[in-house]
């Protein structure tokens, strides 16, 4: 029995996502030094897949940019982060609460993507073309921010000489929930301007989406401080993967609602 065409076109990019993650994934098991636990690795890959089959090769290299340069920041300093008991758990090592606290916004925005593009394939409408734009903006946005948090968070504990309590500007330990350091501002600055550099080099996003991407960041990084500081300390159950849901989801929402800002000013 012949496969349609349009059938075949519909599948390839999934059977191709499905091949590019299994052979990544089981060369990164093999590698000495994990990066993910095991079931870190089993989550890693079904992100991957969803990625690849909705966004391509294209929203898959942003992620993985994302990733690489996450764990490398994550190691830095680390024999002294440990010491002092305010490391990443598992010595850096990402689980699923790690994988999906970081990229279940963007993937829910990649998602949102491919089923605007599969179920409005071939309409001209402005409204699904600005649509899938501010989709792909939120995607970029969501990770220039988680990276930014990352950034920010492990060189500010590895590195930061004076860190205040975001909401009073108290001297805190480093670590300490809420905590925020001019060194590690810089480097949010950068890792966010870094990864929206990238998204614009894929064509993920226009050149106005890296300010906007940069902006979000701030912001949302943070708003996040402040709900370590406040809120995060009293409920048991607004965990760290949690908050960087909410994180993510904040710096998505304001680029888009940037972006609108700016379609309705003309500029």
């Amino acid at each position: 029995m012949a496969i349609s065409p349009v059938l075949l076109n519909t599948l390839m990019p999934w059977l191709v996502a499905i091949l590019i993650n299994t052979l990544l994934l089981g060369v990164a098991w093999l590698l000495p030094k994990k990066l993910l636990t095991p079931a870190g690795y089993v989550h890693a890959w079904v992100l991957g897949v969803a990625l690849w089959g909705t966004l391509g090769w294209r929203g898959y290299g942003l992620m993985l940019f994302y990733f690489l340069v996450g764990s490398a920041v994550t190691r830095i300093g680390m024999a002294e982060k440990e010491a002092a008991g305010i490391a990443e758990k598992r010595s850096g090592a990402r689980g699923p609460e790690n994988v999906w606290g970081s990229a279940l916004v963007a993937t829910l925005c990649a998602l949102g993507t491919y089923a605007m593009t599969t179920f409005y394939a071939g309409h001209s409408d402005l409204w699904v073309r600005n649509t899938v734009l501010l989709l792909y903006l939120g995607y970029v946005a969501s990770m220039s921010t988680k990276l930014s948090d990352t950034c920010a968070s492990e060189v500010g504990k590895a590195y930061g000489k004076r860190t205040f309590l975001i909401t009073t500007f108290q001297p805190v330990a480093r670590g300490t929930e809420g905590a925020v350091s001019l060194e590690g501002t810089i480097a949010g600055i950068l890792g966010a301007a870094a990864i929206a550099t990238v998204g614009w080099g894929l064509s993920l996003i226009p050149l106005i989406g890296i300010p906007i991407c940069l902006v979000a960041a701030l912001i949302a990084t943070n708003l996040e401080s402040v709900i370590g500081a406040t809120l995060q300390t009293k409920f048991d159950w607004l965990t760290n993967e949690l908050v960087n849901i909410l994180n993510t989801l904040i710096g998505a929402v304001v680029a888009i609602g940037l972006a609108l800002l700016i379609q309705w000013a003309g500029l």
